[in-house]
């Protein structure tokens, strides 16, 4: 039986943000220290002894409750909001995903986040004028059929897909940032982004502020794509962002879809791939709806439980993980190896592995892949 979700308390909000924002706290990681301590107070009162026992030479210190503090009132004063993955407001259709992220930041049509009517357009910033129009009477006609679209606000297909859904009367639309919530990308888009914040919704995984970096892409890619019952991709190169959303929502057993471009055009080749690779060609609104046969409306993603109760303090475990850790160690190394061999070499119990892992993760030595796949890093500070 699940238990229900309910909002933080204030207290309960900064030990999250704090948590989350913490090194070498991933989302994996985040979700095990839970599932070990019961709350992420507890966790972070053990994050630098977890740090040390992994092999962290230098001092293990918790992201500082002061930032953590002041990004919560830069929060309040933009009218944005701090939601965690126990609570009541966070998507369900996000929350399925195994890298949800712990705790994200909104601003703007917060009622847009319960609506499980969600489809995700997104595709080439250097789109075609018909690209543009295209992404623009889709998103418009998706919405007035009372989808939310998904993008990204990067140029091109997304910008046009964003516009395309506030024409519709009550047109929902998330933009999902790679930065802060705070900061405008790409410049030309201010008034979009202003509009955003106040008929739509803006959400960023990362602290106000934050500046957009290449690696910061592929994870709002993931969240697109977490959000969404559906990607519908709309001109894309063969090496592009669009081709990553895709490739997630396909992983998170999400519906890809892709409009067919001329093969003459590099902007259309990642996009016609796709369809030769199985997603489902389509060519207006009608044709999406048709395909997803009104499910999108139905809140049926599985439940998750996230409710964490703290496991009881055991001294045995703690003195068979460090007898382990060697063992575990040795067989470790650069290439990948899947989490489920090397429990079988390792000759311990799964606990105690896990431990032992989340000690390497803490200390910023474990690397962690798709597969359910680790490895080592070298030796680090």
């Amino acid at each position: 039986m699940l238990m229900p979700f309910r909002p933080l308390t204030d207290k309960e909000r900064l030990d999250w943000l704090r948590l989350a924002r913490s090194d070498n706290v991933g989302t994996s990681t985040f979700r095990r220290l839970l599932e070990r301590f019961g709350s992420a107070g507890k966790a972070l009162e053990r994050l630098p002894d977890l740090a040390r026992r992994g092999g962290r030479k230098l001092i293990y210190r918790a992201y500082p409750e002061s930032a953590a503090l002041a990004e919560l009132a830069r929060l309040a004063e933009l009218g944005a909001r701090a939601i965690a993955w126990s609570e009541p407001d966070y998507p369900e259709d996000l929350r399925a995903i195994d890298t949800a992220p712990p705790i994200f930041t909104a601003r703007g049509r917060f009622d847009l986040l319960a609506q499980p009517g969600k489809i995700a357009l997104v595709g080439a910033r250097n789109a075609s004028a018909n690209g543009r129009r295209l992404a623009t009477d889709m998103a418009r006609d998706l919405a007035a059929a009372g989808a939310v679209i998904v993008s990204g606000m990067a140029r091109g297909i997304d910008t046009a897909a964003h516009q395309g859904a506030l024409l519709a009367p009550s047109g929902g639309t998330i933009a999902v940032i790679a930065g802060g919530i705070d900061v405008l990308y790409p410049p030309e888009n201010a008034a979009l982004f202003d509009r955003l914040g106040r008929e739509g919704l803006v959400l960023a995984e990362m602290p106000p502020g934050t500046e957009p970096r290449a690696p910061y892409f592929p994870r709002r890619n993931r969240i697109i794509a977490g959000l969404s019952r559906a990607v519908v991709v709309i001109e894309a190169a063969v090496k592009s962002g669009s081709l990553i959303t895709a490739r997630l929502a396909n992983e998170q057993g999400r519906e890809v879809m892709s409009v067919p471009g001329s093969p003459l055009d590099p902007r259309c080749r990642g996009s016609n791939h796709l369809i030769r690779q199985g997603a489902l060609l389509v060519e207006d609104a009608a044709q999406v709806l048709e395909a997803l046969n009104e499910t999108i409306f139905l809140d049926s993603m599985p439940k998750r439980d996230l409710q964490f109760q703290p496991q009881p303090i055991d001294n045995e475990l703690e003195t068979s993980t460090d007898d382990a850790r060697d063992s575990i160690l040795s067989l470790l190394g650069p290439s990948p190896v899947e989490v489920d061999e090397l429990l079988r070499q390792c000759h311990c119990s799964a606990p105690v592995m896990g431990m032992v892992l989340l000690e390497l993760d803490l200390a910023g030595r474990l690397e962690r892949h798709p597969g359910n796949r680790v490895s080592l890093l070298a030796q680090v500070a």
